[in-house]
């Protein structure tokens, strides 16, 4: 099978970890997840991963209840690196070779993010996943997700969700909702769809880098992704 997306960042929300639980990480999605991933890279793609923290602490929560916005979202970020590192466990467990690479530093459980050597990884066939999100407050792991891709230049950002692409509204709560199969960036920014935030759409627009937004909860979609199959919803110019 050949690959139509060779070097893909995969953007994982920290819900989607949370499976049917209510709280932290099932470790059946975890495997389910790894599985996937497993499967494209067996195909020869080069996999970057960014993981959310909203199973743990989602930053603008707690800044919305109080707490300085800057402590939210570092708190928000360290997060991230306990869902990457379960992520690391279950690869590694599944036979995938990956580094965790953290732009916080903390070397006794990860290595620092640096850009060269993050390629170097992924060209090893090593699946790299990018901690703590830019390191910075005031930005969501939607924009860490792009500026990844940017910086390790990947062919194709791949949102993972539970929902099998954008609606024009919550499909969840109205049996009348849209999707979209096909997206602009501007229509992302103009219609607030929110598939990401304003300035993670800026920065793939600026580049020109494609989204797309499937569901990861059927078997095989990720790989029918970067197999070229039109799935979900692209985004792009």
């Amino acid at each position: 099978m050949e690959l139509k997306y060779k070097r893909i960042l995969l953007k994982l929300s920290g819900e989607a970890l949370m499976g049917d639980d209510s709280f932290g990480i099932n470790t059946e999605v975890l495997g389910e997840i790894s599985s996937q991933i497993k499967e494209i890279m067996d195909l020869g793609a080069e996999v970057g991963i960014v993981i959310g923290a909203g199973n743990i602490f989602r930053g603008v929560k707690g800044a919305s209840q109080g707490m300085d916005r800057t402590a939210a979202d570092n708190m928000g970020m360290l997060a991230t690196v306990i869902n990457s590192l379960a992520m690391q466990d279950a690869l590694e467990r599944g036979g995938v070779v990956t580094r965790v690479m953290s732009a916080i530093p903390m070397r006794l459980v990860c290595e620092p993010y640096i850009r060269r050597r993050a390629a170097r990884h992924l060209e090893k066939g090593r699946a790299v996943i990018f901690a703590a999100g830019t390191g910075n407050p005031y930005f969501t792991t939607d924009s860490a997700g792009v500026l990844r891709a940017l910086e390790i230049d990947a062919d194709i950002i791949i949102k993972a969700t539970k929902v099998d692409g954008v609606y024009d509204k919550d499909p969840v709560l109205h049996a009348d909702a849209v999707k979209y199969e096909k997206l602009t960036y501007d229509e992302v920014l103009s219609k607030n769809l929110r598939v990401m935030d304003t300035a993670g759409i800026a920065l793939a627009k600026e580049d020109n880098k494609p989204i797309m937004v499937l569901n990861m909860t059927q078997p095989g979609n990720i790989r029918r992704a970067v197999c070229g199959e039109a799935l979900g919803t692209l985004i792009g110019s």
